[in-house]
């Protein structure tokens, strides 16, 4: 039987950072490669990760990931990884370069949004962001209870059918 090419079956999330779209204005996003030792790929696979603290940086021409937390693998030995090192990131040269001219101007960071695996190999989804203010989190947050409000007055009008 022939393999499934559609992006869904390709796509398996491993982990999503949340509190970055809360916390962060997202405006590009860029789909980066992971350097990693066996024992990691096996802790990935697990589950075991947390981009909670995590960021990106642009370093002689490289992108780093600080602060990715992989658990160390269960059945690993002596070999296994350190848990929050520092990961070298794979892109383009023409994609580390436009990193960095974004990042150099104030108030830019590179923030990973989402690990996954595509067709067996780690890949990370990371975003240009720009810090978002206080109010602006409190706003955001008043404007998707109003939604949630519409929503439910929407859904208590309609009449229901009676079978």
């Amino acid at each position: 039987m022939a393999r499934g090419t559609t992006e869904e079956q390709e796509v398996k999330p491993v982990a999503v950072n949340r509190r970055a779209r809360h916390e962060f204005w997202i405006e590009e996003t860029y789909e980066a490669g992971l350097v990693l030792t066996g024992t990691e790929v096996k802790s990935l696979r697990e589950g075991r990760v947390s981009l909670v603290d995590a960021f990106a940086r642009v370093d002689g021409g490289e992108v780093w990931l600080h602060h990715l937390h992989i658990n160390p693998y269960a059945q690993g030995n002596i070999h296994n990884h350190d848990p929050l090192r520092t990961r070298k990131l794979l892109l383009h040269r023409r994609e580390v370069m436009r990193l960095r001219a974004k990042t150099d101007q104030k108030g830019y960071t590179l923030v990973p949004l989402r690990l996954y695996f595509r067709r067996g190999v780690a890949k990370v989804e990371l975003a240009v962001a720009k810090g978002r203010h206080l109010y602006d989190k409190r706003e955001r947050i008043a404007e998707r209870d109003a939604e949630r409000r519409i929503a439910r007055n929407i859904g208590a009008r309609t009449p229901r059918r009676q079978p």
